[in-house]
């Protein structure tokens, strides 16, 4: 009696949180989020998630501290490389890519919430720590790997919440969601210069990290699961998803074994590629196109706004239109783009494509969610998910490695915009014959 007791109740304490939810009951009766009635409330949860990801997204500001930091060292007398530089970067977004499709059991055995806590305390820790680096090697542990698996760790939460909250509006809930990692670079950017110019480079790692130590772990209390079978009110997946919504629920194992997961997978792929190629080489294109240096500074955080904004606009699309299309307008997108910086490369048109480029990476990190959650279901979501987030890393390393191969060989980032064309076409076509319901 008594263990059946202990398991009913672990049971009910990942369902109900009195404090902070109110009472989920089997009937939902009186139920609340932070004070709110749920169909208000669950939004407070995407805000949440939100300003998380804000935090998570730090690391697109790190062209910001590339140059303090060869100042800093080369006082500690040593001379870092820009290649050795870049790498603490690189090897954060590996271990990000890499902690993320492991971390989704854990999110379903432990509940969002907990994991969330993790990951927020190693992220911080991974910064603080950096701060005291005496050497670019020890930030590749501290930055590099403990704090690109902290992201890694942290970041399926808030998506895996937001798509069990929201089963009728998963692409544009998704999309807020994430909107806070793409717009991080135009805020923290912008607070790591300040901080910078004031505490020195270490002193800036060691603020964001105590900063990312606290706030993260207080907002991931707030985020857990609905009760099992919760839908929102006056509402069922027959009336408001008749052309997408699928009945079967999908296990990663199964999910695998589907064309559509590979069509979903080189799609994302290619979505990443050419925006994470985009982000890599905003500054020295709009160089070669003759933009004002005092402009291009400026540029990354205005780039960040289409990013930003692209994760919502895109997920409301996929609500609207289903993933395959949405997929399909994405790669029309970069293909004109593209087709545009390599035929008549010019400051207006740097402009365009690369607000295009950026808002559609955004937008892939809307879309590759809702797809998920709309072609295998939510059962196994954050697993599912994970594998298939794996092509964001795979994108993260192919892009700038391609970008910086043409460059070498070719002695202009320009002519990298004819392959990222063909690449966006190829990916038309696999949206077109393999984005279809299993």
């Amino acid at each position: 009696m008594h263990g059946t007791c202990s398991a009913k109740s672990r049971k009910e304490q990942s369902v109900y949180i009195p404090h902070l939810l109110g009472s989920i009951g089997e009937h939902m009766t009186n139920t609340k989020i932070l004070g709110m009635p749920v169909e208000k409330g669950r939004w407070l949860l995407v805000i949440t998630g939100m300003i998380i990801n804000l935090c998570l997204g730090t690391i697109y500001s790190w062209s910001v501290f590339q140059n303090p930091l060869k100042k800093y060292f080369e006082g500690l007398g040593t001379t870092p490389t820009d290649a050795q530089l870049l790498l603490a970067y690189s090897i954060f977004l590996a271990c990000f890519a890499i902690a993320m499709p492991m971390t989704g059991k854990y999110i379903e055995k432990y509940g969002p919430r907990t994991i969330t806590i993790l990951g927020g305390i190693l992220t911080g820790f991974g910064w603080l720590s950096a701060s005291f680096s005496p050497g670019i090697e020890f930030m590749y542990f501290t930055y590099g790997v403990i704090g690109g698996i902290g992201v890694g760790i942290a970041y399926g939460c808030p998506i895996a919440v937001s798509t069990r909250w929201f089963p009728d509006k998963k692409g544009l809930a998704v999309g807020l969601t994430v909107l806070g990692f793409g717009f991080s670079a135009f805020f923290t950017a912008n607070i790591a210069n300040a901080l910078i110019g004031s505490v020195g480079v270490m002193g800036t790692f060691r603020i964001f990290g105590i900063i990312f130590l606290v706030l993260i772990p207080l907002l991931a209390l707030p985020m857990v699961f609905p009760p099992q079978g919760w839908a929102p009110e006056n509402w069922t997946p027959q009336q408001s998803a008749k052309r997408t919504e699928k009945k079967k629920e999908y296990t990663r194992e199964e999910m695998i074994k589907t064309p559509v997961f590979y069509g979903l997978w080189f799609s994302f792929f290619i979505g990443c590629l050419a925006g994470l190629m985009a982000i890599g080489i905003s500054k020295q294109v709009s160089a070669e196109v003759a933009v004002p240096v005092e402009i291009s500074a400026m540029l990354v955080g205005f780039f960040a706004i289409f990013n930003g904004l692209g994760r919502p606009a895109f997920g409301k699309i996929t609500d609207m239109l289903g993933p395959k299309k949405t997929a399909m307008i994405s790669f029309g997108l970069i293909a004109i783009s593209s087709l545009c910086m390599s035929i008549a490369p010019s400051v207006p048109v740097y402009l365009c494509s690369f607000a295009v480029l950026w808002g559609c990476l955004g937008g892939w990190l809307a879309i590759a969610p809702a797809a998920t959650a709309t072609y295998f279901g939510t059962k196994d979501y954050p697993r599912c998910y994970g594998v298939v987030f794996v092509a964001y890393g795979a994108g993260a390393i192919a892009g700038p490695q391609l970008a910086g191969y043409i460059k070498d060989t070719t002695s202009s980032y320009l002519n990298v915009f004819p392959y990222v064309c063909g690449l966006a076409l190829v990916g038309l076509l696999i949206a077109y014959f393999l984005l279809k319901e299993n």
